[in-house]
């Protein structure tokens, strides 16, 4: 990851900023507030201002006045016992705003998630960076046979090779004339000063969706977890992934006490149906279940055996 100039300079004077608050603040949080943390090979994730931490879920919950006395343990334990049990509103109670960049086809894949503010950067008023995301040969991989929207085997040799330099070249070629077309560089220096531009809203259609944007993504908690709890999972896109894991660790410097309830009930539990339910206990009881008496089609019982680690009853 590289940044310019301006961004260095950006950074730079925002991190020098000092202010006094009678508002909460995250130690941990503060400490990498601003830095641009790097992702895929041209990326970053950013965190630019944050409202409350795990203090204001427990007021919220309580309707309570400040922090009064309780001890830390009391706040885990209401902590646990609102996610243990779903409750969502006190957790809406804090925000957090991100400043990211991203590959364009990332980014529409992230946008589905229609719980934030969103401002990106404009291609219809600036030039977009001359910069494109190729993944490293141990991220190439063929289709799923099993899975339609997931990856397979990876690509070895001169095939992954040749997908490599065409991912390259296409990029490339296409910024180019996306440059002709503006008749300016992404420096701002003019091509040919007697001719006319195409329309920046207009020459942009033309570039891959490799091609590097930029955002600035504002939620609250509660969304914010619900957005992990998909895109940090292991079957998530790897490259979204990536930004998933970054803010996962944003999250665990904010918010400790509703990070460890969040990956106890959330990312590390499971959830059941009432056939499923059944099939466990029976399971514990020691009585004979397969897929032909369960009720439960080949994916629903993979599913369920492979969450409880029963690896020798995957069919």
């Amino acid at each position: 990851m590289k940044l310019t100039k301006e961004q260095s300079e950006e950074i730079k004077n925002q991190q020098l900023q000092t202010s006094e608050t009678k508002r909460v603040t995250s130690i941990e949080l503060e400490k990498i507030l601003y830095d641009a943390i790097p992702a895929l090979d041209h990326g970053f994730v950013r965190v630019v201002d944050y409202m409350g931490d795990d203090t204001s879920i427990v007021q919220s919950a309580r309707v309570s006045y400040g922090k009064g006395t309780k001890q830390v343990s009391t706040d885990k334990g209401l902590i646990k016992y609102l996610m243990r049990h779903w409750h969502s509103t006190p957790f809406e109670m804090c925000e957090i705003k991100y400043h990211i960049k991203l590959p364009i086809f990332i980014a529409r894949q992230w946008i589905r998630h229609r719980t934030a503010n969103v401002n990106e950067y404009s291609a219809r008023y600036s030039i977009l960076d001359k910069e494109f995301y190729l993944p490293s040969k141990n991220n190439l991989a063929a289709q799923s046979t099993s899975n339609r929207q997931g990856r397979g085997e990876v690509l070895e040799g001169e095939q992954a090779e040749e997908v490599l330099d065409l991912l390259k070249k296409d990029a490339e070629r296409t910024y180019n004339n996306y440059e002709t077309m503006l008749n300016e560089r992404y420096d701002g220096s003019r091509i040919d000063e007697k001719k006319k531009g195409l329309a920046r809203e207009l020459a942009r259609m033309n570039l891959t969706l490799n091609t590097y944007t930029q955002w600035y993504w504002k939620t609250d908690l509660l969304n914010l977890m619900n957005f992990l709890r998909l895109r940090a999972d292991s079957h998530a896109q790897y490259e979204i992934r990536v930004y998933a894991d970054i803010m996962l660790d944003t999250l665990k410097k904010w918010v400790p006490i509703t990070y460890e309830a969040f990956m106890d009930y959330r990312v590390g539990g499971t959830e059941v149906s009432n056939k499923g339910k059944d099939i466990i206990i029976k399971l514990i009881k020691g009585e004979n279940v397969t897929l032909e008496n369960s009720d439960l089609s080949k994916r629903e019982w993979n599913e369920l055996m492979e969450a409880f680690g029963l690896k020798d009853k995957l069919i």
